[in-house]
């Protein structure tokens, strides 16, 4: 699916419907007692995050999305019945917190709890002021620091309907919001747990999930390797996790800065699966991605030792699949391009890296961070810069994205920091990335995309001169 930002989905004018879990809803959750299943450490942490940055002053939108097509006249109460559906399979999406002093408590309704409630938004003849309203709308429902925080729309026009999720990132993941449109299809057009039903087969739970790892993870101490690991991991970044080692136009101290993006095609089929067969001795198209990173920010920043943190799912087991959460974790690598010579010798460095530290992305860092007792300070909601590679292609539905019109939507807002997401599509590698909102980063971005392009383009055609 292709990432971008609602500004850059294509969005038509239409008529706009709304559905937002309903009053009742939120006056059953007011009751609930506390479930004692605790966040994720990912979600304590963002929420955190979010709460110290309001606190300061600055409103910082995180919200994940996605946008889809429905062909047709569309039946408005069929596709309630889906997102109802839907919505009451994932129990992430039923769940909140809650503080209470400086803690947070989690609140989970049963699923017979949960309506939706839906109202006419008006007509929208112009595209921007759609998209504007769109945009202010997901900002002030998907929000870290309210419930719920999730939001559904749908533009309506004679030939079919446009529509928009949007939830607060506390709930989602990348790879949760790409499974979203063919789901929704099936229950709208009554497949499997047919949206008319209003019934469907419970995911996993990620709020199970959430209790399952982080037990796991406060059992471990200051001592164990991977906090080790880290350490001296963050000791050679200068103390702090890394961000992305070129100029990025700021300077210490200065506020945390607007953010641009950027989203394009990086390579066509052809180019990608022949990259794709460079790469597979070294472990494949995310080392090669990686690699070619490190030689080219080496280029443009001057830094001998690549160091990065490498995002990585953690739905280990087909248990987890179907679920809608927050299933990432990270593990930092170290590569030596000052003193690489070629991308052969960047592709197995990388694979080295990849091999001796992929197990770390099991442990959530910021428990790591907790035991390391060191000060990182919430004043990003990026903590570190990422790169990160997915292969789509087998996700459902993949093969009518196109068709279909569906994107993965990201909110550009505030950062420091620089996030790049690579997505191998039918069509090729996609390319997306925010950054800080300066002429500095822009030019290095625009840099690093093209050469990345290019070194892509040269392993694939066999011109190895280019990068060996």
């Amino acid at each position: 699916m292709r990432i971008t930002d609602i500004q850059r989905c294509g969005v038509r004018p239409g008529r706009l419907v709304e559905w937002t879990l309903s009053p009742a809803t939120v006056a059953a959750a007011a009751a609930l007692p506390e479930d004692s299943r605790p966040p994720a450490y990912n979600q304590e942490r963002h929420i955190r995050t979010a709460r110290s940055l309001r606190e300061d002053g600055l409103f910082v939108p995180t919200w994940l999305g996605t946008a889809f097509d429905l062909p047709g006249p569309v039946d408005l109460d069929a596709l309630e019945r889906a997102l109802h559906t839907w919505t009451v399979r994932h129990e992430t999406l039923r769940s909140g917190f809650r503080w209470a002093g400086d803690e947070l408590r989690r609140f989970t309704l049963d699923a017979a709890d949960v309506s939706l409630h839906r109202r006419e938004a008006g007509h929208f003849p112009d595209a921007d002021a759609l998209v504007q309203h769109l945009q202010d709308r997901f900002d002030t429902v998907a929000d870290a620091l309210r419930w719920p925080n999730l939001v559904y729309a749908a533009v309506v026009r004679d030939d079919g309907a446009s529509v928009y999720l949007a939830f607060d990132h506390s709930n989602v993941d990348a790879y949760s919001v790409q499974r979203m449109p063919a789901e929704i299809h099936e229950l709208y057009t009554g497949g499997t747990g047919a949206a008319g039903s209003g019934t469907g087969p419970a995911a996993a739970s990620y709020v199970d999930f959430c209790e399952i790892e982080r037990s796991r993870a406060d059992g471990v101490d200051g001592r164990h390797a991977v906090v080790e690991r880290w350490r001296e991991f963050i000791r050679r970044c200068d103390g702090s996790l890394p961000g992305f080692p070129v100029d990025l136009g700021l300077a210490p101290g200065d506020p945390l800065p607007r953010q641009r993006m950027l989203a394009e095609p990086l390579a066509d089929a052809d180019t990608a699966a022949a990259f794709e067969a460079y790469c597979r001795p070294y472990g494949g198209s995310m080392t090669g991605l990686l690699a070619a990173t490190g030689l080219i920010v080496h280029e443009l920043g001057g830094q001998p030792v690549y160091r990065t943190v490498v995002p990585f799912h953690t739905r280990a087991g087909s248990r987890w699949n179907e679920s809608v959460g927050w299933y990432v974790g990270g593990a930092p690598i170290e590569v030596p391009v000052g003193s690489t010579r070629g991308f052969p010798e960047a592709l197995r460095a990388v694979r080295a890296e990849l091999r001796a530290n992929r197990a770390l992305a099991r442990m959530p860092l910021a428990r790591v961070l907790r035991l390391l007792g060191a000060d990182f300070p919430l004043i990003s909601p990026d903590p570190c810069s990422i790169v990160s590679y997915v292969d789509t292609r087998d996700l459902p539905g993949a093969r009518r994205w196109a068709e279909l019109k569906a994107y993965g939507l990201l909110r550009v807002s505030y950062g420091d920091q620089v996030c790049v997401w690579v997505n191998r599509l039918p069509e090729g590698l996609w390319l997306a990335s925010r950054y800080p909102d300066t002429d500095v980063a822009a030019k290095n971005m625009r840099l690093y995309a093209e050469r990345l392009r290019d070194r892509i383009a040269s392993v694939a055609d066999g011109s190895l001169s280019a990068v060996s």
